[in-house]
């Protein structure tokens, strides 16, 4: 399997919070909230690694997502901290999208889901996972 955290700065160092059930829950719901939506997770393996892609190689990278589509996604992603927009101003307009250090740091986490897909039992593996395989 390809990682994708290959170019992951260091996290920051520091005290860990202590968590109950209940706050460790309501933490994990805010991240799946930053990362709900049909084609974000899509942006994010497009953008991991350094890349700095504009618009039209996402949209061209991503077939089936519509152009209204990709940019509520991106102004979400950017609204949460999780993607940069650069807007050069010269004519035609070019606009590029990158991770925030903080979005490059879910590599880690979502190749640890990729494993943990994986290692589900056959009868419980979504097709997605057994048709697609190992990223890379």
């Amino acid at each position: 399997m390809t990682r994708t955290d290959r170019n992951v700065r260091d996290l920051p160092s520091g005290k860990r919070a202590s968590y109950t059930p209940e706050t460790a829950a309501q933490g994990v719901q805010n991240v799946i909230r930053v990362l709900e939506g049909r084609w974000k997770l899509v942006i994010l393996f497009q953008l991991f690694g350094g890349q700095v892609r504009r618009f039209s190689d996402l949209e061209r990278a991503i077939p089936g997502v519509s152009q209204k589509m990709l940019i509520q996604q991106l102004r979400q992603l950017e609204a949460d901290g999780v993607v940069a927009r650069i807007v050069h101003h010269q004519v035609p307009p070019k606009v590029e999208y990158h991770l925030t250090d903080w979005g490059q740091s879910l590599c880690p986490a979502l190749d640890a889901l990729l494993i943990w897909a994986e290692c589900a039992p056959a009868e419980r593996r979504p097709r997605s996972v057994e048709a697609v395989g190992p990223m890379g």
